[in-house]
């Protein structure tokens, strides 16, 4: 019998890439997301459903007969708006729904994939980090992904689910899909600067590494996860290129790239006094080691940096109805 997958959150930026490689399978796939989504074209016989998750039975209805569940929901604003109530509901409390209403529903336990964060771990106590670390989580958000993680582990050891944890490094990319969500991420942020003909800016003195995966590799490890998933149910599994991009470095390339599209001169990068708000997560290097993922699944990032920053700057300056895309 063909398998089920469904993918919630498939219009989000990360969720419609997966959506998009899942497609190229043959699979059935439902598409769930908040908003209309064009079904992507390939294999899969897709159905795409609208529905509104933090409402219990639309949540039911969405994952009612599903083999592998993708959980890839994230509250609008991210990681911003984290401290609101709305958010925390869609951060945690969907997860807890689901675990409630699978449980309620019987029969064989789905594998339900999460789409985590690797800032779970808080400040990294050391580079590479490569999941071992304990957790440490010092923003909303990101203590809202661990508690969200740690729900899907007890159902895991319940014998409610067989689930598995991504936590995602810093993903980029364009988003050529009809309906879903562009990148609002650090290099798409500096790129419509760029475009815009603003300064890219940097906090410190711009030596902080990020460890960059394009999107698309990053849909790769999920459908990698869901090809093999005996040996990762029950941990969590850090996605990393390994390489801890500088993002004084990034962003040169960035304005290097966005001149090349426009024809005209790079914007200057510069450095500033970081804002005594900052998190200190974001003072401080990121570099992911995903050996033990790797050594599983066989999964490794094809997308080099200038490849990708140059796909996103290119998707940016195309017009979309006559305007930049943005």
């Amino acid at each position: 019998m063909t398998k089920q997958i469904t993918v919630l959150g498939a219009s989000g930026f990360v969720g419609s890439a997966v959506t998009r490689a899942l497609a190229r399978q043959p699979v059935r796939l439902r598409a769930v997301s908040r908003r209309n989504l064009a079904p992507p074209s390939g294999q899969a016989e897709t159905t795409v459903v609208t529905a509104d998750l933090t409402d219990r039975a639309a949540l039911a209805d969405a994952v009612a007969g599903s083999d592998a569940i993708v959980y890839l929901l994230l509250a609008d604003g991210g990681w911003r708006v984290a401290e609101t109530e709305e958010a925390e509901r869609v951060n945690l409390g969907v997860m807890r729904d689901l675990v409630d209403v699978i449980g309620a529903a019987g029969g064989e336990p789905p594998l339900v994939i999460y789409g985590g964060a690797a800032s779970q771990v808080g400040v990294p106590p050391r580079e590479p980090i490569d999941g071992s670390e304990p957790d440490e989580p010092g923003t909303p958000y990101d203590k809202q992904k661990l508690a969200a993680e740690q729900v899907l582990k007890k159902a895991t050891a319940d014998g409610l689910v067989r689930g598995i944890s991504l936590r995602l490094p810093t993903v980029f990319g364009e988003n050529p899909a009809e309906g879903a969500n562009l990148d609002r991420g650090v290099v798409s942020a500096m790129a419509r600067r760029a475009l815009d003909g603003q300064d890219l800016t940097i906090w410190g003195d711009g030596t902080v590494r990020r460890d960059l995966v394009h999107v698309e590799d990053i849909a790769a490890a999920f459908t990698a996860a869901l090809a093999a998933p005996d040996a990762l149910v029950g941990g969590h599994w850090l996605l990393g290129a390994g390489r801890g991009d500088q993002l004084a470095d990034v962003f040169r390339l960035v304005a290097k790239e966005m001149a090349d599209h426009t024809g005209r001169s790079p914007v200057d990068v510069t450095c500033v006094e970081p804002p005594s708000h900052a998190p200190a997560t974001d003072l401080r290097s990121v570099t992911i080691d995903s050996t033990p993922f790797r050594a599983i699944t066989g999964w490794r990032p094809e997308i080099s940096l200038p490849e990708g920053v140059r796909r996103t700057v290119a998707a940016l300056t195309t017009p979309v109805h006559g305007k930049a895309r943005t």
